[in-house]
C-alpha cells in the first residue's frame, strides 16, 4: 500500500498548494466568491460536474448500483437532469444578474422583503450539504489508513477549509478542475472497465443476477419520481450551485458549459450503477451497500492505480464539500450577517442611513473591491468550516441530515425562486407566505411522518405553490420601479449590484 499511500498524500499536498496559489489571486469580493465571473467553459463545465458530483454520487451511486442493479443511477441521472434544466433554461439569466447569492436574487425581484427569511433556510441547507460531505471522509480514511472516524473528519475537513479558506472560490476552482480530471480518470476510464471484466463482463453478470437489475425502474417508479422533486429541482435553486454560474464569464459559458457538465453527469450516473452491479457479482454478501466501492477498489486493482481511483473518491468528496462551504459561509456573511449589522446600525443612526441610501446594505469598507470584504469574507468561511467539523463529528444519521436539508430547501425555495424568474405578477407578500407555508408544512410533516417519508414534500411543495399564487393575486403587484430594474439586470444592462438587492 506504501504506493497507494504516496499517492493520496502528494494528492492532498497539491490541494493546499493550490489554496495557497488562489490566495494570491483573491483581491476582492468578486474574486473571492465567484472567481472573479471570469472562468471559460472548459473551466467552468469541469468544475460544475465536480460540484455536483460528490461523495454521494460516487460512493453512494455505487452502493444503489449494488442495490438496485442498473436503476440505481436514477439519484446521479436526477442531479444530471437537474443541472441540465438549469443551464439550458435558466443559467443565462441568472448568470446576467450579476449577484452573490440566491437571497439577493429574491430581494432584486421582490424588492427587498424576503432576503433574510430565505438566507436562514439556504444557510440551514448548505451548512448541511456541507457536514454530510465532511462526514464522507470517515469512510474513505478508514479504508486507506484505518483511521479512527473523529480523526478522519478533523484530517480531511481540515485540508478543505484549509484551502477553501485561503484562496476562496479561485482555489476551490483549481482543486475542482483537478478533481474532475482525477474522478474521470479513476472512475470512468479505469474502475469501469475492471469491474466489468471481473464480473465476467455483461452476459455473465446479466446470467448470475436477477432480472430487476437489468429493468429500467427496477428501483420503484415512486422512488424515482421523489428523486426527480427533490435532486432536480434541488439543482435548480441551490446556492452552492448558483455560485457557480455566477462564475462563468458570460451567460453563453454558463449555458454551454453546463449542458456539458449535466451530459457528464448522466454518463457518471450509468458509470456507478454499473460499477455497483458488478460489485453485487464479485461481493453478494457485503454487510452494507456503501461499501461496494471501497470493497471492489480494495481487491481489484492494481498497486497505484488503487490509489488514484480512492484519490477520485476523495476528490468527489472534496468538491462537494468545499463547494457547499463557500456557499454556506456566502450566506452567513451576506444574507445573514450583513443584512443584521445594518438593520442594527440603522437603529441606531436612522437620519444618517437614510441620508446615505445605504441601510441594510454594506458600508463603505464592505464595497466589492475592499480588502475588508475580502477579510470579512475569509473569516466565515474559516469560522463556517469549524462549525462544519464540529457538527459532522457529532452528527450520526446523515441521511436524514440530508433529506432534511433538502426537503426545506425545494419546500420552501423551489416556488418563489421559478415563480419569480418565470411569473411576473408574483409579489414580495406572495413570496413570503410561499417560504412560510412550505417550510412548516414539511417540518410538520416530516415530525408526523419521519424525516424520510415522501410525503412531506409532496404536500410542502403543493402548500408553497398554493400560497404564493393565491397572497400574490390579492395583494398589490410589485411596484414597476422594482421590475424595470429587474429586468435591466435579467437583461445584463446593469453592471452593478442595484440599492434594491442592499436591502
Amino acid at each position: 500500500m506504501a504506493v497507494d499511500y504516496a499517492v493520496i498524500v502528494l494528492y492532498l499536498a497539491g490541494m493546499l498548494a493550490m489554496g495557497w496559489w488562489g490566495m494570491r489571486r483573491a483581491k476582492s469580493k468578486s474574486d473571492f466568491l465567484v472567481a472573479g465571473r471570469r472562468l471559460g467553459p472548459a473551466m467552468y463545465s469541469g468544475t460544475m460536474a465536480a460540484i455536483v458530483l460528490g461523495g454521494a454520487s460516487t460512493i453512494g451511486g455505487v452502493g444503489l448500483g449494488y442495490q438496485y442493479g442498473l436503476s440505481g443511477a436514477w439519484m446521479v441521472f436526477a442531479i444530471g437532469l437537474g443541472l441540465l434544466a438549469l443551464s439550458v433554461f435558466f443559467s443565462a439569466r441568472i448568470a446576467r444578474l450579476k449577484v452573490y447569492t440566491v437571497s439577493e436574487m429574491l430581494d432584486l425581484r421582490y424588492g427587498g422583503a424576503a432576503g433574510l427569511i430565505s438566507g436562514v433556510v439556504m444557510w440551514a441547507y448548505t451548512l448541511m450539504l456541507a457536514v454530510t460531505s465532511t462526514i464522507a471522509y470517515a469512510t474513505i480514511f478508514d479504508v486507506l489508513f484505518g483511521m479512527d472516524r473523529t480523526v478522519s473528519i478533523v484530517l480531511g475537513g481540515a485540508i478543505v477549509v484549509a484551502y477553501s479558506t485561503l484562496g476562496g472560490m479561485w482555489s476551490i476552482t483549481l482543486t475542482d478542475m483537478v478533481q474532475f480530471v482525477v474522478k474521470t480518470i479513476g472512475v470512468l476510464l479505469l474502475l469501469l472497465p475492471i469491474a466489468v471484466i471481473k464480473a465476467g463482463g455483461f452476459g455473465a453478470m446479466a446470467d448470475r443476477l436477477p432480472h430487476d437489475y437489468f429493468a429500467p425502474l427496477g428501483i420503484g417508479g415512486q422512488t424515482v419520481f421523489t428523486y426527480v422533486l427533490i435532486y432536480s429541482f434541488g439543482m435548480l435553486i441551490g446556492q452552492d450551485i448558483w455560485q457557480r454560474v455566477f462564475t462563468a464569464r458570460s451567460d453563453r459559458v454558463a449555458r454551454l458549459g453546463g449542458t456539458a457538465a449535466g451530459t457528464y453527469c448522466l454518463v457518471y450516473a450509468l458509470a456507478g450503477a454499473v460499477i455497483g452491479t458488478a460489485a453485487k457479482v464479485l461481493y453478494p454478501h457485503l454487510g452494507s451497500p456503501d461499501d461496494a466501492f471501497a470493497t471492489i477498489v480494495k481487491d481489484t486493482l492494481p498497486v497505484g492505480v488503487r490509489g488514484l481511483v480512492l484519490a477520485a473518491a476523495l476528490s468527489a468528496v472534496m468538491s462537494t464539500s468545499s463547494g457547499a462551504l463557500i456557499a454556506c459561509a456566502t450566506v452567513a456573511h451576506n444574507d445573514i450577517w450583513s443584512r443584521l449589522k445594518g438593520a442594527a446600525r440603522a437603529r441606531r443612526h436612522p437620519a444618517a442611513e437614510a441620508a446615505s441610501g445605504t441601510a441594510g446594505g454594506p458600508q463603505a469598507g464592505e464595497r466589492d473591491g475592499a480588502p475588508d470584504e475580502v477579510r470579512g469574507n475569509r473569516l466565515f468561511t474559516l469560522l463556517m468550516g469549524l462549525a462544519v467539523i464540529v457538527i459532522a463529528g457529532a452528527l450520526n444519521n446523515v441521511v436524514e441530515a440530508l433529506t432534511l436539508a433538502y426537503n426545506l430547501l425545494v419546500g420552501g425555495l423551489l416556488v418563489p425562486i421559478l415563480g419569480g424568474l418565470l411569473w411576473k405578477r408574483g409579489t414580495a407578500a406572495g413570496a413570503l407566505a410561499s417560504v412560510a407555508a412550505g417550510g412548516l408544512t414539511v417540518i410538520g410533516l416530516m415530525l408526523s411522518l419521519g424525516v424520510l417519508a415522501n410525503e412531506p414534500i409532496y404536500y410542502g411543495l403543493l402548500a408553497s405553490l398554493a400560497a404564493y399564487v393565491a397572497v400574490s393575486l390579492a395583494t398589490r403587484p410589485t411596484d414597476q420601479a422594482v421590475l424595470t430594474v429587474w429586468r435591466e439586470r435579467l437583461a445584463g444592462r446593469v453592471d452593478e449590484p442595484s440599492p434594491l438587492s442592499r436591502v
